[in-house]
């Protein structure tokens, strides 16, 4: 082989205009892709949790547990005034766990926060869901078997599996 032909072989540490404009798209379509999971996935909690603020700070909590409320602000990019009021109200359903932060030195320990496993929150809102559908299925039943002298029964039964806290 000749200098002049090696010089001609295709160099796999330069890619083309072609593969980088590729590799961007594909990238772009990841990260978007990655954006409209997180979103549903936050529309899905609040759904649960009642209202996006929760739902955010839940999804924060899950990847960064044993955080701080100020931590939390930080991170959600929500008023610390506003994590603060959710926080307690998480504490209270039982959607986060706290404790108080262990520190050396003198002063106030602000609480941790953790939340619960989402197969734990699953489970809590399955009763709620699975008393209103058997309590549409009872109503319809009522109103469309004027007859009916059997007591109500609850067709609808919900099971979460534990596999994976």
């Amino acid at each position: 082989m000749s200098d002049e032909s090696a010089s001609e072989e295709f160099d796999v540490d330069d890619p083309t205009e072609e593969d980088v404009s590729a590799r961007d798209r594909l990238e772009a379509e990841a990260d978007r892709a990655i954006t409209e999971f997180d979103e549903g996935v936050v529309d899905l909690l609040a759904w649960v949790l009642d209202t996006e603020t929760r739902a955010r700070i839940y999804v924060y909590l899950r990847q960064q547990p044993n955080s701080t409320s100020d931590e939390v602000a930080g991170g959600t990019g929500l008023y610390p005034s506003t994590v603060r009021e959710a926080l307690a109200q998480l504490h209270e359903e039982g959607t986060v766990d706290r404790h108080k932060r262990e520190s050396a030195g003198a002063g106030n320990n602000p609480y941790e926060y953790e939340a619960i496993a989402p197969s734990a929150l699953v489970r809590g809102v399955v009763g709620q869901v699975q008393e209103q559908l058997n309590a549409v299925f009872n109503l319809d039943r009522e109103l469309t078997d004027a007859d009916a002298d059997d007591v109500a029964t609850e067709p609808v039964r919900i099971t979460v599996d534990d596999d994976e806290e």
